[in-house]
């Protein structure tokens, strides 16, 4: 495995981004009572692309607006104090829909590791979401 970019350097990427999915009847409605607009949302039965699978599920998820080069404990805390004051709605969602942090770690080096400030997991605590991080090394 190459533990180098194009320009010979290595790489670390990170995000961090809140998710809700199921049948979702308004997504408008999540839009206006979480007051952020949404970074991606697709429709059950929408495809990513003309030959790729339908989704599932609604879905309605925001990702933290940090440079990707940011250490994640940065995207994480970004994310927590965007939606910290609506945490009873977003607990109320998880009655009904899927709710969770979606954590994502890129790198072309195949020996490091992500190191989290404890300040940092309190979103995962206060939302009873379970902290979990998508690797990718290429």
């Amino acid at each position: 495995m190459s533990e180098t970019n194009d320009s010979g350097s290595l790489y670390f990427a990170y995000s961090a981004g809140l998710r809700i999915f199921g049948a979702i009847p308004d997504l408008d409605e999540i839009t206006k009572r979480l007051g952020v607009v949404p970074t991606h949302v697709h429709r059950r039965g929408d495809r990513r692309g003309p030959s790729s699978s339908p989704y599932e599920h609604d879905m309605w998820s925001y990702t933290a607006p940090v440079k990707k080069t940011e250490p994640l404990h940065v995207h994480i805390d970004l994310l927590w104090n965007t939606f910290r004051e609506h945490k009873e709605y977003l607990l109320q969602l998880k009655h009904h829909l899927k709710v969770d942090v979606f954590l994502g770690y890129q790198s072309n080096c195949d020996h490091a590791g992500v190191e989290v400030p404890h300040q940092s997991l309190e979103i995962f605590r206060e939302l009873e979401v379970p902290f979990g991080l998508s690797i990718i090394v290429a």
